[in-house]
C-alpha cells in the first residue's frame, strides 16, 4: 500500500489527525510532516519532500493543503494521490494580508492564545457537542507550537502563490473535501478546485466546519479510505504528460465568492 503523508493546518500538530492515524496506520505507513521551520510555502514544501517517502498519497488540511499543492507543483512524479481538505488554491487577498500584521503584533506581545480564541478557531467550527473539546485541543496545539511558529506560518500564508495551474495539471486521484459549514474556506472554494482538477472527487461533510477530521471523523475517514484505495491502484503520475480525461462537472456549481475565504 502507498504511504500516507499528512500535512497539518496552521498551528496544528499531529493531534489534528489523531482519528486518521488511528484508522489508517494499521495497514499502511502513515507519516506526519510538521510545517514549522520556514516562512515561505516553497521552502516548507521542499522540506516535506526531503523527509517524505519516494512516493506517497498526500493529504493536507487548510495550510497543509496549501503546502500540499506546492509539493504537487515541485514533484508531481512522487505524488500518487492528492487530498485537499478545507483549503484554498488562490493567493491571499490584500484585505486579508492587511489583517496579518495586527495578529502577529498581538502574538509577539504574548497574546497567542487570545488571538486563537477570539479571532481564529471559534468561528470556523460547526455547532456541536464536541466543539468545546476541539477548541481546547486547538489551544493546546497552538500553545505547544508557540509564537515563533505562528509568525512563520502567518508569513507563509500571506505570501503564498496561486496554485490554479498546479491543480489543472494534476493527474492523480484527487479528493477535495470540506465541511459544509466551513466559513474560512467555504464549499464554493472547493467546487472551484473540483472544476480545476480533472476527474476529482468532491465531498462536502454535513455538520462540520473547518476541521472535519475532528468534527466528523467517521465520515471523513470513509471518504479518505475510498481515495486511498484509488491511490493504491493508480499508476504514478508522469510529469511529462499530466493531461487527464474524465473531468467531473457537477451541475449548478456557483461562482466562488472571492471575499469568503481567508486562508
Amino acid at each position: 500500500m502507498i504511504p500516507l503523508l499528512l500535512l497539518p493546518g496552521m498551528m496544528c500538530d499531529a493531534r489534528l489527525y489523531r482519528h486518521q492515524i488511528d484508522r489508517f496506520s494499521a495497514d499502511r505507513a502513515v507519516q506526519f510532516s510538521p510545517l514549522t521551520l520556514f516562512e515561505d510555502v516553497q521552502r516548507l514544501a521542499t522540506e516535506v519532500l526531503r523527509q517524505a517517502p519516494t512516493e506517497f498519497a498526500l493529504c493536507g488540511l487548510s495550510m497543509g493543503g496549501i503546502v500540499a499543492m506546492e509539493v504537487q507543483r515541485q514533484a508531481p512524479e512522487r505524488v500518487r494521490g492528492l487530498a485537499l481538505l478545507d483549503t484554498n488554491p488562490l493567493a491571499e487577498r490584500d484585505s486579508v494580508k492587511q489583517g496579518r500584521a495586527p495578529q502577529m503584533d498581538k502574538v509577539q506581545a504574548g497574546k497567542l492564545l487570545e488571538v486563537m480564541r477570539d479571532e481564529m478557531k471559534p468561528n470556523y467550527l460547526a455547532e456541536a457537542d464536541n466543539k468545546a473539546d476541539i477548541l481546547q485541543l486547538c489551544a493546546q496545539m497552538a500553545q505547544a507550537l508557540g509564537k515563533a511558529v505562528f509568525i512563520r506560518q502567518s508569513l507563509a500564508l500571506r505570501d503564498r502563490p496561486d496554485q490554479s495551474d498546479t491543480l489543472r495539471a494534476t493527474a492523480v486521484p484527487t479528493l477535495i473535501l470540506c465541511g459544509k459549514e466551513d466559513r474560512l474556506c467555504p464549499p464554493e472554494r472547493h467546487r472551484l478546485m473540483h472544476d480545476m482538477v480533472p476527474g476529482s472527487t468532491l465531498a462536502i461533510v454535513e455538520h462540520a466546519g473547518h476541521l472535519p477530521v475532528l468534527e466528523q471523523p467517521l465520515e471523513t475517514n470513509e471518504h479518505l479510505q475510498a481515495w486511498l484505495q484509488a491511490c493504491d491502484t493508480s499508476d504514478a503520475q508522469d510529469p511529462a504528460n499530466t493531461t487527464a480525461t474524465g473531468r467531473a462537472q457537477p451541475p449548478g456549481n456557483p461562482e466562488p465568492n472571492p471575499e469568503a475565504s481567508h486562508v
